[in-house]
């Protein structure tokens, strides 16, 4: 109680947030049915936790709470009527406000709850941003990469340059090839190649000029116009051609040539 028999500030908060033993409580409240001053501090009170509420963070309920609860109000004293409740003074009583430092907990306290969830937030953001940046620079580097070999294969000085062709007449279909051996890389341009059913491909050999067995370096279908490409097939480096060719064979390739070259062309000094 302060001097003028009216509560404290503390006492009041303390009460609304049911901090104080059941005597005090009872007190309390028994001067509260008599002091209006004393309930509207004690509405402005509420307010305030009202407020501060806001910006906690809800936790789940501990087990039990709810049924302890629910118990507690059982056993609390009844309620006034609604003809008392009627007799409460206006909240325009004027009433000796809070000092500064009561409060200072409270707002930091809030502050710290906003400053937490903001944090958390801002870093779950950056975290995506982070993410999206990694996989875009992944992407652009692996593009990048290949990009390089293609422009090595094709601006190498000791690239062997081949067009192949329908036997020895100039026929429609043509394939340019462009192989490095060294690297083991190659690019294939083909176009006005002929349409084959769907079991069927077109197979690139490379015919060594050691005499050993062609090696297989890939297999391509003609897009509608006839255009196909073979792009850094994977090959084994080190294996210097004399010529190349092309066959038809089933969909899924072969090991070694089965069917008659439907392209061909050697290679430079061969």
């Amino acid at each position: 109680m302060t001097g003028n028999g009216h509560n404290t500030q503390e006492e009041l908060a303390s009460y609304a947030m049911r901090g104080l033993p059941e005597e005090e409580s009872a007190s309390i409240r028994t001067h509260l049915q008599s002091c209006p001053p004393c309930r509207a501090e004690l509405a402005e009170v509420c307010g305030d936790l009202a407020l501060l509420g806001i910006a906690v963070p809800l936790q789940p309920l501990p087990e039990g709470a709810r049924e302890r609860f629910l118990q507690r109000i059982a056993a609390a004293p009844a309620v006034q009527s609604q003809e008392t409740l009627a007799q409460v003074t206006p909240i325009t009583v004027k009433t000796a406000r809070r000092g500064p430092g009561f409060w200072v907990p409270w707002a930091v306290a809030a502050a710290m709850a906003i400053t937490c969830i903001a944090l958390g937030l801002q870093n779950r953001a950056l975290n995506d941003e982070l993410q999206d940046e990694s996989k875009l620079v992944s992407n652009l580097a692996a593009k990048a990469s290949q990009a390089q070999q293609v422009l090595e294969v094709l601006t190498a000085p000791n690239a062997q340059r081949v067009t192949l062709t329908q036997g020895k007449v100039p026929a429609e279909p043509t394939a340019r090839a462009t192989y490095l051996p060294e690297r083991g890389g190659l690019i294939l341009l083909a176009t006005n190649l002929k349409p084959l059913p769907e079991d069927k491909t077109y197979e690139l050999w490379v015919i060594p000029a050691n005499g050993k067995a062609p090696v297989p370096a890939g297999l391509f279908r003609p897009d509608a116009s006839g255009t196909a490409t073979l792009v850094l097939p994977p090959l084994p480096a080190g294996v210097p051609a004399k010529a190349f060719g092309v066959t038809i064979e089933k969909a899924s390739g072969s090991d070694s040539p089965t069917a008659p070259l439907v392209l061909s062309g050697a290679t430079t000094g061969s």
